[in-house]
C-alpha cells in the first residue's frame, strides 16, 4: 500500500484506514494559508516543507458559526460534533483516501465539496469518510474552503486590486484544489484524466458552478450534483439566492466594513479572525456565489439549461421531500391572480389542475406544492441536447429513514447512504438500509469509473438497469427499499410549469 507519497511541495506519510488496504492522508495543504494578506484574495500557492509531512488528522474547519447540539435541529441532530472542534481562518488543506498499491495504477479519483449553504460545513463531518468508495477502487478527495464571509465577500478595493479575482475565494478554492489535485494525484494511484467532481446542496452548486465557469476547461470528466440544482417555482418563496451582480455584492461589502468599524481593506484585514466571524454573525444577510464576469458570469442554473458548460457526463438527483414550494398566498382571489400573473391566458389549466373549486385553499396550495429541486432538473433535462451524446442520470431518493423524529426523507439524509457510513450515524438503520447504502455506492463508484452508473457491484453482480435521462424518457432511478427505475412521467402539473418555462421565455417566478 501506498504510506508514503512526494506531492509538489514535499513528502506526506499516511496511516492505514479501518480497512488497511486503504491508505488515508489527512490534512494536506493545496495552498498557502489565506490569512492577512491573503484574506479575501484568489488562493495562492502552498510553500515547501523539509522532511515528512505527518497527514495523520483532519485540518482545522473553516470560520464559521460554531457547531453545537440543539434538539429541536433536525441537522444538529444528525450530525452533531464537538462545538470545540478546531477552527480556523487557516483552513485549505485536503483529504486522500487511497485503494493503490503504488503510482502507476490510474485509477478514477473522486472530488468532493461539502454543502453548507456556502455558510459553514466542513469536509471532516462524519459521513464524508471515504473509506468505503476507494474501496470500489476509487481515489477520493475531500477538499475544504472558505465559507460565508471569509469565502464570498465583496468590495471595491478588492475588484481595485485583482480585478481578475474580485470575489467568490469560495470557488476559487474549489478549482484550486481540484487543480492540485490534477498536477499531484498521479503520486497517490489516481488518474488525472478520470477525475469527477461531486457535491451535495451548497456542494452540489458548487459543482454547477465550476460546470458553469468559462475558465475551467478540462477541470474535470464527470460531475455528481445531489439537491444542488434548483430555481424558484412560485416567487415568494424562499431560496438559496441565485447570484449577486457584483455591484450588488460591493455594496453589501462596504456596509459590512461600516459594521467592523473599519474604513479600508488593510485595516479589515488587521482584524483578528473570531473577531470578523462574530461581526458577521451579528450582521446577518448571505454571503455566496457572485456573478463577478470572471469566475462566474452569469446564473449558473441558467447557463446549465443554455448548455453552456463543460461537457461532461452529469448524475443528479434529489430527497423526494425537501424544498418543496407553494404559492406564497392566503386567499382564493390572491391564489387567482398569482396564476394570471405567472401563466396568463393558460391560468385557467393551473387552477384545474390544482382542483381550484375542490376543497378549502389550504388543500388546494398542498395540490400546488411542488419540489423545486426536481423542477429545476426537469427544466434541465428537457433543455439538454441530445446531440452533445453526454448522458444525464436522474435519481430520486425516497427510503424510509427510521427514528423517533420521524424524519422524512430530509435534505441531506442520502448523504449516509451514498457514502456508505450508516454505521457512524446514531439511527437505528437496518439490513434494508446497509443493503441500500452498498448499492447506491456501487452505482455512485461505476459513474466515477466509466461516467456511466450501470454495471456490476463490487460483488460481480449485474444492478439494476439505469437509463439516461431524455426529454422523452424524462424517468429516474428510485432508491426506496432497492433500486428500481420507474418509467413514470412527471406530474401532469410538473410538466405544465416545465413548459411554461419556456413558453414564457425561461422564467416564471
Amino acid at each position: 500500500m501506498l504510506r508514503e507519497v512526494r506531492v509538489e511541495n514535499g513528502v506526506v506519510r499516511g496511516l492505514p484506514a479501518a480497512d488497511p488496504r486503504i491508505t488515508s492522508f489527512k490534512g494536506i495543504p493545496f495552498a498557502a494559508p489565506p490569512v492577512g494578506k491573503n484574506r479575501w484574495r484568489a488562493p495562492q500557492p502552498a510553500a515547501d516543507w523539509d522532511g515528512v509531512l505527518d497527514a495523520f488528522e483532519f485540518a482545522p474547519i473553516a470560520m464559521q458559526a460554531k457547531p453545537g447540539l440543539d434538539k429541536d435541529n433536525i441537522y444538529s441532530r444528525e450530525w452533531h460534533v464537538d462545538p470545540e472542534v478546531p477552527m480556523s481562518e487557516d483552513c485549505l488543506y485536503l483529504n486522500v483516501w487511497t485503494p493503490a498499491a503504488s503510482p502507476d495504477q490510474r485509477l478514477p479519483v473522486f472530488v468532493w465539496y461539502f454543502g453548507g449553504g456556502l455558510q459553514v460545513g466542513y469536509p471532516s463531518e462524519m459521513e464524508f469518510d471515504g473509506e468505503r468508495i476507494a474501496r470500489r477502487g476509487v481515489v477520493v478527495v475531500t477538499i475544504n474552503y472558505r465559507v460565508n464571509v471569509f469565502g464570498f465577500l465583496c468590495h471595491p478595493e478588492l475588484t481595485q486590486e485583482a480585478p481578475e479575482a474580485p470575489g467568490n475565494f469560495g470557488h476559487l478554492d474549489q478549482q484550486f484544489a481540484t487543480e492540485w489535485v490534477r498536477r499531484n494525484i498521479t503520486a497517490f494511484g489516481g488518474d488525472p484524466d478520470k477525475i469527477t467532481i461531486g457535491g451535495q446542496s451548497a456542494g452540489g452548486g458548487s459543482v454547477l458552478a465550476q460546470l458553469t465557469s468559462p475558465q475551467n476547461q478540462g477541470l474535470c470528466h464527470r460531475a455528481i450534483i445531489q439537491s444542488g440544482i434548483v430555481t424558484p417555482v412560485y416567487p415568494g418563496n424562499p431560496m438559496p439566492p441565485r447570484g449577486q451582480s457584483l455591484a450588488e455584492a460591493e455594496r453589501d461589502g462596504v456596509r459590512f466594513f461600516e459594521a467592523l468599524g473599519v474604513s479600508s481593506l488593510e485595516e479589515a484585514r488587521a482584524l483578528d479572525a473570531e473577531y470578523v466571524m462574530a461581526k458577521a454573525l451579528e450582521y446577518g444577510g448571505f454571503w455566496g456565489t457572485v456573478i463577478d464576469g470572471q469566475f462566474c458570469v452569469d446564473n449558473p442554473f441558467e447557463l446549465f439549461v443554455d448548455n453552456k458548460r463543460l461537457l461532461v457526463p452529469v448524475l443528479m438527483g434529489h430527497t423526494s421531500s425537501e424544498f418543496i414550494n407553494k404559492p406564497q398566498v392566503e386567499t382564493e382571489e390572491q391564489l387567482k391572480d398569482l396564476a394570471v400573473k405567472m401563466f396568463g391566458e393558460d391560468a385557467g389549466e393551473f387552477l384545474a389542475l390544482c382542483q381550484f373549486q375542490a376543497g378549502r385553499i389550504d388543500e388546494v396550495l398542498d395540490r400546488a406544492a411542488v419540489n423545486s429541486i426536481e423542477y429545476a432538473i426537469h427544466l434541465a433535462g428537457k433543455a439538454h441536447d441530445p446531440g452533445l451524446n453526454l448522458p444525464l442520470y436522474y435519481y430520486v431518493f425516497d427510503a424510509e429513514i427510521p427514528g423517533w423524529d420521524n424524519p422524512g426523507t430530509f435534505h441531506s439524509v442520502d448523504l449516509w447512504f451514498f457514502f456508505e457510513t450508516l454505521a457512524k450515524c446514531w439511527r437505528p438503520f437496518v439490513g434494508k438500509h446497509y443493503d441500500l447504502a452498498r448499492q447506491m455506492c456501487n452505482y455512485w463508484a461505476n459513474f466515477i469509473k466509466t461516467g456511466d452508473p450501470n454495471g456490476q457491484d463490487a460483488t460481480g453482480e449485474e444492478m439494476p438497469r439505469w437509463y439516461p435521462y431524455t426529454p422523452e424518457e424524462p424517468y429516474a432511478m428510485v432508491f426506496r427499499d432497492r433500486p428500481e427505475f420507474i418509467r413514470e412521467k412527471p406530474s401532469a402539473l410538473l410538466q405544465f410549469l416545465v413548459a411554461q418555462y419556456f413558453k414564457k421565455g425561461r422564467k416564471i417566478s
